[in-house]
């Protein structure tokens, strides 16, 4: 269903479980970026009514979800630590050029955005069978569904904003892309790396 071309290798979950404190920070601040690429969406394309409505409840979700996130880190009686680097986008908005068309600008950062929700869910499904702590696995089966939805939804958006055959084939390519980045990722505990 997602289309990625590269799994997760299992062996991932090995070390996501001993590294929970490091996980559940890093997927925080995940889903903190998510929140403010639904907000920059706004600020950037206030045109599109439809877009903006839907990132509208995006925010309060991916919020929503952040405070879910936190509240586990805090009731292991941690605290949420320093942000990092996420490799992954890092490699990932090398992708498209820079510039072009404000059209073409929202369609690509729409397949960017469909794109690391497609990689979240693939890696919250994991989880969610994988892990040894069945109240966490389900948590992760929880979010699973909401990750599966964004990434529906963004490529949906990108396909009505842009041209579908132009917007299909490019997806396709960072589909490529994306596989040959992640063969020197899941090697660490993120949600994405």
């Amino acid at each position: 269903m997602l289309g990625l071309k590269l799994p997760t290798d299992p062996r991932w979950v090995n070390i996501v479980e001993k590294n929970i404190e490091e996980i559940l920070t890093d997927h925080a601040y995940c889903e903190q970026k998510a929140t403010s690429t639904a907000i920059s969406l706004i600020v950037s394309f206030p045109e599109y009514t439809e877009l903006v409505t839907e990132m509208t409840a995006l925010v309060k979700e991916e919020i929503s979800h952040f405070k879910m996130v936190h509240d586990r880190i805090i009731a292991n009686g941690w605290v949420l630590g320093r942000d990092r680097k996420d490799e992954y986008v890092i490699q990932l908005l090398k992708f498209f050029p820079k510039g072009g068309s404000r059209t073409t600008q929202l369609v690509h950062r729409l397949l960017y955005a469909a794109l690391i929700e497609a990689r979240s869910c693939e890696r919250f499904r994991l989880l969610s069978e994988e892990l040894k702590d069945k109240d966490l696995a389900e948590f992760y089966r929880n979010l699973m569904v909401s990750e599966a939805n964004h990434y529906t939804m963004f490529l949906g958006f990108a396909r009505q904003y842009g041209d579908r055959d132009d917007v299909d084939e490019k997806w396709q390519q960072l589909l490529d892309y994306e596989a040959d980045i992640m063969k020197d990722l899941s090697k660490k505990e993120t949600i994405h790396g």
